[in-house]
């Protein structure tokens, strides 16, 4: 299973690489709801996929879950999960791993980095001995700067000052608020107070910034151009950090915001990790991140070659 911040996949696969389920649900947040809870709308999915109640146990559940950050997390989700019972082990990493998975070979020790941009950001390496770099990805109190949900409420922090002379012209300051059907930031900043525009839908304005940008917008550019130099900051950093600086290794990258090749953030990504990583090897995934999850319980089974084409295959 993959649970991202934004949707969770959950497949049944055997080791030969037929997908014989599938099931999708909403967002995977146990630090809102409790673990409880979200292990029980797992829960929900994995009967959805033909595992679960009724189903003999499968011989290894492999758990890629955003916002199990910690270690402490990792234990209280892989002990949640151990006790419905739905596989003989259990094995619980953050769900960036599962990026990072599906972008490495098959058949060769793990080594490698992946910087996932989607609702959220993150990063993670390893390498063939077992070493690990990872980042606790806490937003701000970690130091974390980016993802969809940060990139909209940046665009809508400058949109506001640019609308009130707080801050320089953009027109972001016409683009946002055109995109709930309102006429200006006044209209919209009261709606998303009062509730008339759910504060959920901001999400819906990281598109919207990079159309803005591509349009030449400067207060827009400046904005995506951070976004990039924060990829290439976790991914120089996880790389230092392993002494992969000086090797040809992949970099991974993903999630929704990564995967769309918006050409300003790519190009500035690829330009970034040249000049500070220039032995990495970018790799975009746009494959659904649980193929990294399946490749990882794969991994651990001691699957056949045919196994894992066979899994890449079905989602290419």
């Amino acid at each position: 299973m993959d649970a991202g911040n934004s949707k969770t996949d959950v497949a049944l696969v055997d080791t030969a690489g037929r997908v014989l389920g599938t099931a999708r649900g909403g967002g995977f947040r146990p630090h809102a709801e409790g673990v409880e809870a979200a292990v029980a709308e797992l829960a929900r999915l994995v009967a959805a996929a033909g595992a679960g109640p009724g189903a003999a146990p499968v011989d290894h559940v492999q758990a890629c879950l955003a916002n199990a950050d910690l270690p402490v997390e990792e234990e209280r989700l892989a002990a949640a999960i151990e006790r419905y019972g739905w596989g003989r082990t259990v094995t619980v990493v953050n769900d960036t791993f599962a990026l990072l998975r599906a972008g490495l070979p098959d058949g060769s020790a793990p080594e490698g980095v992946a910087v996932v941009c989607g609702a959220g950001i993150n990063c993670a390496g390893l390498t063939p001995d077992g070493r690990t770099a990872r980042f606790p990805s806490l937003g701000r109190i970690s130091g974390d700067w980016g993802g969809g949900s940060h990139l909209a409420g940046e665009a809508l922090w400058w949109a506001a000052r640019a609308a009130d002379g707080r801050g320089g012209p953009s027109a972001l300051a016409t683009a946002l608020p055109a995109h709930f059907g309102l006429p200006g930031m006044p209209e919209l900043i009261e709606a998303l107070h009062l509730g008339a525009v759910a504060r959920a839908r901001t999400h819906e304005l990281a598109p919207v910034l990079f159309a803005v940008a591509a349009a030449g917008d400067a207060v827009a550019r400046a904005i995506v151009a951070r976004q990039a130099e924060e990829v290439v900051v976790m991914a120089h950093t996880a790389l230092t950090r392993l002494d992969l600086l000086g090797e040809r290794v992949p970099v991974v990258l993903g999630g929704s915001v990564l995967a769309a090749r918006h050409p300003l953030l790519h190009d500035d990504v690829l330009k970034g990790l040249a000049a500070r990583a220039p032995r990495a090897e970018p790799v975009v995934v746009t494959a659904p991140p649980v193929l990294g999850a399946a490749l990882l319980a794969l991994d651990l089974l001691g699957a056949e070659a045919g196994g894992y084409a066979a899994l890449r295959a079905r989602w290419a």
